[in-house]
């Protein structure tokens, strides 16, 4: 799980340690957190998940953190309304490039400082963000319907 509370140790007024063992931290504080994460060792970013959390129009994200070095994992966790902006790490952890856009492209999220944000999923004139709990299939995409009965698909 969370391996040595790191986070806790450094920040235990701004970090709240949740039962599965993640960390939840404040959106405002994610980039000097973000780096010290980086600073101790956790050198891959396995995965950004992004989830809607229906209420009071709040959206998360938890990053999932593994170092190579000292075979130790860190999950994170940031939960906000779904107006801020958060913070970047693509120009910590490669990787976080193209989960950010999934994230944008899926629920809307945009992240400050990264180097394209734009969609990676869906066309650029697409309306919405399907993974959101509020999200309504459109009767329509560029004049062309679309189906509301995807059985055959299967």
């Amino acid at each position: 799980m969370m391996s040595d509370n790191i986070l806790i140790s450094k920040y235990k007024d701004k970090v709240e340690l949740l039962d599965n063992g993640a960390v939840l931290i404040d959106s405002n504080d994610w980039k000097d957190i973000s780096q010290y994460i980086f600073d101790s060792g956790f050198d891959y970013l396995m995965c950004i998940t992004s989830y809607d959390l229906q209420n009071d129009e709040k959206l998360g994200l938890a990053y999932n953190f593994y170092s190579t070095e000292n075979k130790r994992y860190l999950e994170v966790r940031l939960e906000f309304h779904n107006s801020i902006n958060i913070f970047s790490v693509a120009n910590i952890w490669r990787t976080a490039d193209w989960h950010e856009r999934e994230a944008y492209d899926m629920m809307g999220i945009l992240f400050e400082g990264h180097p394209d944000m734009k969609r990676i999923l869906l066309p650029e004139d697409w309306d919405g963000y399907p993974l959101r709990k509020d999200w309504k299939e459109p009767e329509y995409y560029n004049g062309m319907p679309v189906p509301k009965d995807k059985s055959y698909w299967e």
